[in-house]
């Protein structure tokens, strides 16, 4: 099973990733590759440097970053490949504690369809 953990933050809070919590993500990130549970990763840029493309009515629209309507904005993710849902929480809590107290992270952890699956 895939799951792709959404990894939520405040782009606004001033917080920038220390040399210590690059490191232990990297350990971390190298473990779980190892043990083929880590199938891809990536940090994303600001808002500021994103287009939003929208249909709506028939119509399509384009809007360049920031986006200041938005208080949490998608800031990275993990592709994991797990046997359970519940395994990919638990792999999703290990992503988090590396980042200590000083961070407030919400990650949303949601299942990939296969293509024989439908939404419905």
């Amino acid at each position: 099973m895939r799951f792709l953990s959404m990894v939520r933050i405040n782009e606004n809070s001033g917080l920038l990733p220390s040399p210590q919590l690059m490191a232990d993500m990297g350990k971390l990130m190298e473990e779980l590759t190892r043990e083929g549970k880590l199938i891809d990763t990536a940090g994303l840029t600001p808002t500021a440097q994103g287009t939003r493309v929208r249909l709506s009515g028939g119509k399509l629209s384009v809007a360049d970053g920031p986006f200041t309507e938005a208080k949490e904005v998608i800031g990275g993710y993990a592709l994991l490949e797990t046997a359970s849902k519940e395994e990919a929480i638990e792999l999703t809590k290990r992503f988090l504690r590396v980042h200590g107290d000083e961070w407030n992270v919400e990650c949303e952890v949601r299942q990939l369809m296969t293509p024989d699956e439908t939404c419905g």
